[in-house]
Formats: C-alpha cells, structure tokens, sequence
C-alpha cells in the first residue's frame, strides 16, 4: 500500500505547476476582491505560501499551532491575516485563500493514488484536515486582528466625541453628545484635566444638551469629572439641564448643590465671564 504522507510531499513535486494552477482558481474565484488586491500582490502572497507550505509538509505533514516545523506557516498566515483584516476582507475570503489550496493538490494525489482507493482516501484526508486547520488558524487572527481595530477605532471615536473648546481665555467648554459611561468618563476626564492643565483655565463648562438620559451612574460620573477638576484648580458649570432631566436628578435625589448649573451654554457662559470678571463687548459699527 502508498503512504499517504510521501504522497503528500509526491503531489508539491510540481511547485510551480500547482501554484499556476491555484493562481488561476484563486482569480476566476466569485471571492476574489480585486477592488482591495492586486493580482501581482496575490500571486506573490500565494507563491510564498506554498514554499513555506512544502517545507513545513516535509518535516511533519500535521499541522500544529506548537510545532517550531510550522513556525513559518504561521507566521506568514498571521501576516496576510492582520493585513486583510485592516484592508476589509471578510474572513471567509481570508479562509479561502488557504481552502483553495485543496483542488490543485487533490488532483494530483488523485492521479498518484487511483489504484489504491486507501491510500488515496488516507492522503485526502491528511490534506483536507490539515488545509482546513491551516483556514481555521487564519480565521482567528482575522478576528483578533478585526476585534483590535474596532476597539482602536471606537477609542479614536471616543476621543474625538469629547472636544474641549477654549471660548474665552480662562473658560473651557466641553459638549457630551450621546451615553456617558464609565469608559467615556475617564476619556472625558482625562481630556478635560489635560487641558486645564494646558490652558490654565479657571472655568470648566461641561455640557449635556447632548446627553439624552441622565441617571445615578451619569450623574456620579459627572461628580468625578467636576471633583477631579476642582483638585486641578478648576469649577464646573454644568448646562443643558432640560425640564426632564431636573425631575429626574430631583427624583434620584442626586445633591448638586455645590455645582453651578444652567439650562443653556449660553447661560453658562455668561456666568463664567462673570466668575472670571470678564466682559464680553460688542463692537460699534462704523
């Protein structure tokens, strides 16, 4: 009886022949996204691959996340992984790259091993389970690699939802817009502290027009921002206090008494031209 392993290694003789083979699969593929690859950036990725692929087969034929005959494998498959996820395939066309491996080779396995029907359905097996590992590694990295560049994209977004806007020398403003959680507070603090820091600011107005619901946990987090500025030598106006969210921070029984709110930024801002003795004048027209 054949080995299946020797043929295996029998079938990746042909290197070239299997690439050109796999090449061409890979572009007639309905997967294939032209508008984020080049052919030439594909057939270099493929080539490359299947020179790590023969080696890695010709020192152990099953794939292993441990084994150091795989290291290269793997870290190439990481590579193209983190990078198409970056570009914006989707990791069932990471995947296919790998899984297309599979037609070139069964054919050849198929032409050696006809005459011996266990061999053959032994190699195809050996062939089959160790490509789909291979795809499946893949689609992890994908997703790791996926998971980090929409935490990364949603702290960018985080940041640049919590500007912090100097009005007048000494008053700073900083508009929320949307849910204000524990995350968010230690953003919108850190960038508020920053710029006291920065600016010297004596005022600090936080406004929460755009905040649609205000409960015990946003009103605590808005006590932390207003105490953490103070520590820096800053008060806190509070604005955008709608009707509702009166009732409802009357309701919860939040005290903040030592907290200067108003209902509009406007109103705000003129109080803290007032706490800084400053005066707003309107030019005369000609």
């Amino acid at each position: 009886m054949a080995s299946a392993t020797p043929a295996l290694e029998r079938a990746l003789v042909d290197e070239q022949d299997v690439l050109a083979e796999w090449v061409q699969l890979q572009l007639a593929s309905s997967s294939l996204r032209s508008d984020l690859m080049k052919e030439s950036e594909l057939r270099d990725q493929s080539r490359e691959f299947i020179s790590l692929f023969k080696a890695a087969v010709s020192a152990s034929t099953t794939f292993s996340q441990s084994s150091p005959d795989w290291a290269s494998v793997r870290d190439f498959l990481s590579g193209i992984s983190r990078s198409r996820a970056i570009q914006g395939f989707a990791p069932t066309e990471t995947a296919t790259f790998v899984l297309s491996l599979k037609q070139p080779l069964f054919n050849r396995i198929r032409k050696t091993l006809q005459d011996d029907v266990s061999a053959l359905a032994e190699a195809l097996w050996i062939v089959s389970s160790t490509l789909d590992k291979l795809a499946l590694y893949t689609t992890e990295v994908f997703l790791k690699s996926r998971e980090e560049v929409i935490r990364r994209q949603q702290q960018e977004l985080l940041e640049l939802s919590t500007p912090v806007v100097e009005l007048w020398t000494g008053i700073l403003a900083l508009p929320l817009i949307g849910t204000l959680d524990s995350a968010r507070t230690q953003i919108v603090m850190e960038s508020l502290l920053n710029a006291i820091v920065r600016t010297g600011a004596a005022i600090a107005i936080i406004d929460i027009t755009g905040v649609p619901t205000v409960d015990t946990l946003v009103a605590q987090h808005l006590l932390k921002t207003v105490a953490a500025a103070r520590l820096m030598g800053a008060d806190c106006i509070i604005s955008g206090i709608r009707p509702q969210i009166a009732q409802t921070i009357v309701h919860l029984g939040v005290d903040l008494s030592e907290v200067s709110t108003k209902a509009t930024l406007a109103d705000a801002f003129t109080l803290a031209l007032r706490k800084t003795n400053s005066t707003l004048t309107v030019p005369s027209r000609a």
